[in-house]
């Protein structure tokens, strides 16, 4: 395994679940950790476990709200403090229970889950040294939704909480993948976290999440994450989809390329000024 030590790692979603646990874990390996989340206190109580548990440099937290691109534009000038990042893990998400617009006109759950961690990556690219890396949470979720590239708001037809998630992590797939296309000095990679014991999502999947028997820890749902970020390079395959450490096929859409050039430029448009 590669000596990482020290290495400066960004987690998104970093107040709770799967983002939480890697902040900890990060830090117990010595690197330093930039902690990123929306809720002030619940980001405070990360931060302190963190900052209890790190054996290397201070971690420092950056709040950003991934409704509001301006709030990404401040974080991602934040962040450009740091003289680099080598792993930025975009990890924030949110699930709905109505269709909700942001400020910028986006639906809530593409702009948050899709939109804003594209935005951040783009600002923050130039941070990265050679071989640095871009972790996505996605999920098996994507199987439930198609991604539109035309219509990323899924303005047309019924809107649905989970079918929108689901397009909405098709969509860090399809990032993920194009990504390592057009990137190939980095490394980048999406992956399913496990169905994870947590307060996400709409009221009724918060409380199958918190009673059903059989979930995943937060621990448990950072260990590909973790895995990601630290293997050696050689060892994984860019642009991959994983799960559980293992690459996994996703839906087959995903894999065409063309779609995937029109999905990007529809997210560059989407997160103009």
């Amino acid at each position: 395994m590669e000596d990482l030590t020290a290495s400066t790692v960004v987690v998104t979603g970093a107040s709770s679940g799967v983002g939480r646990a890697a902040a900890v874990d990060f830090a117990r390996r010595g690197w330093r950790v930039a902690l990123v989340g929306r809720d002030h206190d619940r980001l405070d109580s990360a931060f302190s476990l963190v900052r209890d548990q790190a054996t290397g440099p201070e971690p420092i937290q950056v709040r950003a709200d991934f409704a509001s691109f301006d709030s990404v534009r401040e974080a991602a000038l934040e962040l450009a403090k740091l003289d680099r990042i080598d792993v930025l893990a975009n990890n924030a998400g949110v699930v709905t229970s109505r269709r909700q617009t942001t400020v910028d006109g986006h639906e809530l759950t593409i702009q948050t889950n899709h939109l804003s961690p594209f935005l951040l990556t783009s600002l923050l690219k130039d941070q990265f040294p050679a071989g640095g890396r871009i972790i996505s949470t996605a999920s098996m979720a994507h199987s439930w939704g198609m991604l539109r590239p035309d219509d990323l708001d899924r303005t047309r037809g019924p809107w649905s909480a989970w079918l929108t998630y689901g397009a909405s992590k098709a969509a860090n797939i399809l990032f993920a993948a194009e990504a390592a296309r057009r990137w190939p000095d980095l490394l980048s990679f999406s992956f399913h976290p496990g169905v994870i014991r947590s307060n996400f999502g709409t009221p009724l999947a918060k409380l199958f999440f918190q009673i059903a028997p059989g979930l995943s820890t937060p621990e448990q749902g950072a260990d590909t994450l973790i895995h990601l970020a630290t293997a050696p390079g050689e060892s994984l395959v860019n642009g991959a989809y994983y799960a559980e450490r293992k690459v996994l096929r996703p839906k087959a859409y995903l894999a065409d390329e063309e779609f995937a050039a029109r999905f990007w430029a529809a997210s560059e448009r989407a997160v103009e000024d």
